[in-house]
């Protein structure tokens, strides 16, 4: 017997207490919260990118797995850490739900409970939708692995800076100042 698939819609109304969820072409995933060092980071990246996006008018920040349809039929809806959409594709008026489109740019705050295919999993549904950038930063390691829509990829270490590119232009973030 196969289980009905989910969508965006129904998950709007999906309450797991104190869980994280997501639809991936259609079926539920339930994450464990990711824990305190996941948060401080993401709290410092979010401050410097929404302080700077603002500042420059660019767009828009989304935080806390806000969520975006990234495919339909089945559904797929991925919540990235932090995620910015330029002022040109913010939907308005803003939606309560989620918008059908992908994030400019994405950003993935690894916890200790991370599985690698999981991660890649969440990076590769990003960049199929349409999302330029996705910045996957690793507090453990100390480092930041950079996705492009193109196909190419990097390594920043904790030295080394995160950067916008034409995504979020002029931006740049120094790793070792959010680790």
């Amino acid at each position: 017997m196969s289980q009905a698939l989910m969508t965006a819609e129904e998950l709007l109304r999906v309450d797991v207490p104190d869980k994280i969820t997501e639809l991936v072409r259609g079926t539920l995933v339930v994450h464990e919260p990711p824990g305190f060092r996941h948060g401080e980071v993401m709290v410092r990246v979010v401050t410097i990118l929404a302080r700077y996006v603002e500042e420059h008018h660019l767009g828009t920040v989304v935080t806390g797995d806000a969520g975006f349809v990234l495919a339909r039929n089945p559904d797929t809806v991925r919540g990235p850490d932090i995620a910015f959409v330029s002022r040109e594709r913010v939907p308005h008026p803003t939606p309560v739900g989620y918008p059908d489109l992908a994030p400019d740019l994405g950003v993935e705050v690894l916890s200790p409970g991370n599985r690698a295919g999981e991660v890649l999993g969440r990076v590769a549904d990003l960049l199929s939708a349409g999302t330029t950038l996705v910045w996957v930063i690793d507090p453990a390691r100390r480092l930041a692995r950079v996705y492009r829509g193109d196909g190419s990829e990097d390594t920043v270490d904790a030295d080394g800076a995160l950067d916008g590119e034409d995504v979020v232009p002029g931006f740049t973030c120094r790793l070792d100042s959010v680790l």
